[in-house]
C-alpha cells in the first residue's frame, strides 16, 4: 500500500474572492483576477485596467486554464470596448496571448462579434460596449453551468466504471474553480464524487516546472476537506504498479476533431501508464474546448515556455509579498524544453466527459455528433 498518512488539513475555507470579475472602480472598469502565481501564499486580486494589463496577465498564468482564459478574454474585449480602446487590436492582442488554449480565442471572439453586431445594427459605441460586457457575462453563467454538469456527468461515468465507489483518482495540474466559472472540469468530478462519499483520495502531481497541482489543486483540495496526497509527477508509476490508481481524471486546453486531447505537459505519460495498467483515462472539458477546424493532434500548437521555468526556481514568498525566485539550479547556460503542453491520442482515452455528455469510444464522429447538440459549438 502507498503511503495514506498524508491527510488534508481541516477547517479551510473557501476563499473569499473569485477567480475572475468585472469591477466597475473610482478610476474606471477592470478586469480583476485571483493572482494565481501568488497562490498559495496569499489570496490576492490583481486588477487589470486595460486589454495589454490583461495579456500580461494571461501570459505570466496570473490567469489560466482553458475555460477561465475564454471568460477572460471575452471580458478584455468589453474592457476595450467600454474604455473606448481599439477593439480589434485588443482582441488580436488577447487571442494571440496563448496559442494553445482554443478557449481563449472563442471567448475573444464572442464578445468581439457581439460588439460589430450592435454596431452593425447602428447602436453608438457604448451601448455596443454594453452588448460585448453583457456577452461576456453571459459566458460566464454558461462556463459555471457547464461545470456543473460536466461533474454529474463525469461522477456517473465513474460509477459505471468503477462500482462501488472507495475512488482513488489521480490528477496533473489543475482543473478546480481556479480554471472556470464554476467548480472546474476535471477536479469538479473528483469534488463531486468526495461529496457524495465516493473518494478515497485524490492523488495530485505536483505538475513540474511551474507546480499548478502542488500549489494549486492542492490548495483547492484542501479547501474543499478532500483526501489527498502530493506526488511529484515520476511517482505516478509506481501508484500504477501498486495499483492504488483507479482512474486518471485531467482537463483539456485543446480538443482535435479526431479526439486528440492537448493538456499540461505530463498528461501524455499517464494515459501510458492508464494504458498500460488497465485503468480508466478521462478527460473533462466543456464543449467550447473542442476545436472542430484542428484535424488531429499533429495539427494542435503546442506552446513553449521560457527555459527559465525550468532553470529556475521561483516560488511564493509565504507570508509576506513577492517571491523567491530566479534561484539556478542546473550549471549556467544549460538549455531547457520546456513545452506548456503535450498531446494524448485519442486511442489512449477512455471517455472524454463535457457538458453535453460522454464519448467512448472516442472517434471524431462522436466527437462531432455531441459537439452538434451544443449551441457554444459551430460545425463547418
Amino acid at each position: 500500500m502507498a503511503d495514506q498518512d498524508a491527510q488534508s488539513p481541516v477547517g479551510i475555507k473557501p476563499p473569499a474572492l473569485p477567480s475572475i470579475r468585472w469591477a466597475e472602480l473610482p478610476e474606471g472598469p477592470a478586469v480583476v483576477l485571483l493572482d494565481q502565481t501568488r497562490l498559495p501564499a496569499e489570496e490576492t486580486e490583481l486588477l487589470c485596467s486595460d486589454a495589454p494589463a490583461l495579456v500580461q496577465a494571461i501570459q505570466t498564468l496570473a490567469v489560466r486554464g482553458a475555460p477561465l482564459l475564454g471568460i477572460a478574454g471575452a471580458y478584455g474585449v468589453a474592457l476595450a470596448a467600454v474604455r473606448g480602446d481599439d477593439v480589434a487590436e485588443a482582441s488580436g492582442l488577447l487571442e494571440r496571448a496563448r496559442p494553445t488554449a482554443v478557449n481563449l480565442g472563442y471567448g475573444v471572439r464572442r464578445a468581439a462579434g457581439a460588439y460589430w453586431a450592435a454596431l452593425d445594427k447602428g447602436v453608438d459605441a457604448q451601448r455596443a460596449a454594453a452588448v460585448a460586457l453583457a456577452e461576456a457575462e453571459a459566458l460566464h453563467r454558461e462556463d459555471a453551468e457547464a461545470s456543473r454538469r460536466m461533474a454529474q456527468y463525469g461522477l456517473a461515468l465513474l460509477e459505471e466504471l468503477l462500482p462501488g465507489g472507495g475512488h482513488q483518482l489521480l490528477t496533473h495540474c489543475n482543473s478546480g474553480a481556479l480554471v472556470s466559472g464554476g467548480e472546474g472540469t476535471a477536479f469538479a468530478v473528483a469534488l463531486g464524487a468526495h461529496r457524495a462519499g465516493r473518494l478515497r483520495r485524490l492523488w495530485v502531481d505536483e505538475t513540474r516546472p511551474l507546480l499548478q497541482g502542488a500549489r494549486l489543486t492542492a490548495y483547492e483540495a484542501a479547501r474543499n476537506g478532500m483526501a489527498y496526497s502530493l506526488l511529484t509527477d515520476n511517482a505516478a508509476g509506481s501508484l500504477f504498479a501498486a495499483g492504488e490508481v483507479d482512474a486518471v481524471l485531467i482537463g483539456a486546453d485543446r480538443i482535435a476533431a479526431d479526439g486528440s486531447v492537448a493538456n499540461k505537459v505530463g498528461s501524455y505519460p499517464l494515459a501510458v501508464l492508464a494504458k498500460y495498467h488497465h485503468v480508466p483515462f478521462i478527460v473533462v472539458a466543456p464543449t467550447t474546448t473542442v476545436d472542430l477546424q484542428t484535424a488531429d493532434g499533429a495539427s494542435i500548437v503546442v506552446e513553449q515556455r521560457p527555459g527559465r521555468e525550468v532553470t529556475e526556481l521561483t516560488l511564493p514568498r509565504i507570508g509576506a509579498g513577492g517571491e523567491v525566485g530566479g534561484l539556478p539550479v542546473p550549471p549556467l547556460g544549460t538549455q531547457a524544453y520546456n513545452p506548456a503542453f503535450d498531446i494524448t491520442p485519442p486511442e489512449l482515452i477512455t471517455a472524454i466527459v463535457t457538458e453535453e455528455g460522454a464519448v467512448s469510444p472516442v472517434t471524431g464522429v462522436g466527437l462531432a455528433e455531441l459537439c452538434a447538440r451544443s449551441s457554444q459549438v459551430t460545425i463547418s
